[in-house]
């Protein structure tokens, strides 16, 4: 029998790195591996479907997944996890101090459905003193101007939201016009080191390690999305692929923990892996994929979708998956 040919669109992992370059393989499946920067990845996959398997936004992907017919299915490999309280930026001489003195204020964002923006959101609608509809939001590009928004779904009543297309965000914020800016990638300017621009939370490690610990929230940013009709006439693929990706997250974490060689070039590497397995992951494995494991992350996540208007209903974490990955057979 031929294996089945597919290609798979992701960035560059050491979680993925064994089956993307082809020194482990899925059963049944000859795999293409494309690497691209994950927004490259994103918009031409939620434009055109160029490719049968990809890394996509949680975000889009649940947007998607929330439509009458969604164009695709995924299965619960949580290819990033990334902490947001990082991801707000001020203006150093700015009048904003704290989070709360951002009410009334106007924030700038990359994307209304872009996973940072709906976990930050989230944050300072929940705890950090601004809900959703005391803010103004700001759409652009954060370095550049006239970012295209792939798709912001039916905003709920009362949210106030502009899109401007002749001016950066970094600009805006600099120029007084916006009182902070949402991103994930910091900005230039901010990476400059000219001090004009800081992080609203300094101290986010701090901030994000007592979020976690008080809410079990550890936010997923990318998973993996398979076109439906792929999937469809192949069922057995994903059941295989999931297999195949937990293999390669098992090879990556017998090197981060191996102490005979230092295979990440990285002092005191195998500790700093067993610390964060004990804050982090004490009572499964590390990095777990699948639903049970992130649970609480996902039902949050999904929570914030709905109230933003990300999602057209609120969906549970068992919708987003296929099942052929939620259970496991037993001998």
């Amino acid at each position: 029998m031929t294996d089945l040919s597919l290609t798979l669109a992701i960035a560059d992992y050491d979680h993925t790195r064994d089956l993307v370059s082809g020194q482990m393989k899925p059963q049944g499946i000859d795999l293409t591996s494309l690497i691209f920067d994950v927004e490259e990845t994103f918009f031409r996959f939620a434009n055109a479907y160029e490719w049968q398997l990809s890394e996509l936004s949680l975000a889009k992907f649940c947007s998607l997944r929330s439509l009458d017919e969604p164009p695709v299915v995924g299965i619960p490999v949580f290819i990033s996890r990334v902490f947001r309280h990082s991801a707000f930026y001020i203006r150093s001489d700015g009048k904003i101090k704290t989070s709360a003195d951002l009410k009334g204020g106007r924030i700038g964002v990359p994307e209304w459905t872009q996973t940072v923006t709906v976990y930050a959101r989230g944050w300072l609608h929940h705890e950090g003193g601004a809900k959703l509809d005391e803010v103004e939001w700001v759409q652009g590009g954060v370095n550049e101007p006239g970012r295209k928004e792939m798709g912001k779904g039916k905003l709920p009543e009362g949210i106030s939201y502009r899109t401007v297309a002749d001016k950066s965000l970094t600009d805006m914020l600099l120029d007084g016009e916006l009182d902070a800016v949402i991103s994930a990638r910091p900005p230039t300017v901010f990476l400059s080191g000219d001090g004009r621009l800081q992080r609203l939370m300094p101290n986010y490690r701090e901030q994000e390690l007592d979020y976690f610990e008080r809410t079990g929230i550890y936010p997923i940013m990318h998973t993996l999305a398979i076109r439906r009709d792929v999937y469809e006439e192949n069922r057995w693929i994903a059941g295989n692929l999931m297999t195949a990706f937990e293999e390669a997250k098992k090879n990556m974490v017998e090197r981060l923990s191996d102490f005979n060689v230092s295979r990440i070039p990285m002092p005191w590497m195998q500790d700093r892996y067993a610390q964060a397995k004990e804050q982090f992951f004490p009572d499964t494995d590390y990095w777990p994929y699948g639903i049970e494991g992130s649970r609480k992350t996902l039902e949050a996540f999904l929570q914030f979708c709905d109230e933003q208007g990300v999602t057209r209903r609120k969906l549970t974490p068992e919708e987003l998956f296929v099942p052929e990955t939620q259970t496991s057979f037993k001998i």
